[in-house]
């Protein structure tokens, strides 16, 4: 075997080791992305609190109450969760805020351990004419709905874009809030025929 022969040998192996770990790598990035990447259609919804209360064991005065409103099986909840647990970390406790979750009827699922401190309610009155999920209702001290909506707008959630961090400060500062009725576009599902 001459020399420009191995030499040409090497090259078309070498060539061939290249187009096959090209082929692995674009493999594995449509595996990724068909897995892991979902497409955001962008949804317009309406929140609407007119016919919500809290329970009457937690009506009235008190403390600041924060009730995340969710759905296991939509893949929207997953976004909001580490966003939420920030939320639990800064205001729980000495800030004066107690945190709630209420649950798609007839759906299964938890929130994950970091959330543990989030105590889960049986029902919400007035639930059943939520529209979309996942959604957060706040009452002030008074026991007053301040806030009914979604946490943010658009496709992640987070405290940059958070609707929620400024209503809970203004609450605690005692500065009245009346937000009772948004509209957003972001990843929502449906709550209706929920129980």
């Amino acid at each position: 075997m001459t020399a420009p022969s191995l030499a040409r040998r090497r090259t078309v192996l070498l060539a061939l080791i290249a187009v096959v770990c090209a082929a692995a790598l674009w493999l594995g990035y449509k595996w990724f992305e068909a897995r892991y990447v979902r497409a955001f259609s962008e949804q317009t919804a309406l929140f609407a609190g007119d016919t919500l209360r809290l329970p009457p064991e937690l009506a009235g005065p008190g403390r600041i109450r924060v009730v995340h409103i969710w759905d296991p099986a939509c893949p929207c909840s997953v976004g909001n969760q580490q966003h939420l647990s920030e939320l639990v970390e800064h205001f729980a406790g000495g800030g004066g805020v107690d945190f709630y979750a209420l649950q798609k009827p007839g759906t299964h699922g938890q929130l994950p351990a970091n959330l543990s401190a989030i105590k889960l309610l049986d029902s919400l009155p007035g639930a059943e004419r939520i529209t979309s999920t996942p959604a957060v209702a706040i009452w002030d001290r008074q026991g007053h709905l301040a806030y009914f909506g979604p946490y943010s707008e658009g496709l992640v959630c987070n405290s940059q874009n958070s609707f929620i961090e400024p209503i809970l400060q203004a609450l605690e500062a005692d500065r009245p809030v009346d937000a009772t009725h948004t509209m957003a576009v972001g990843c929502y599902c449906p709550w209706s025929g929920a129980g």
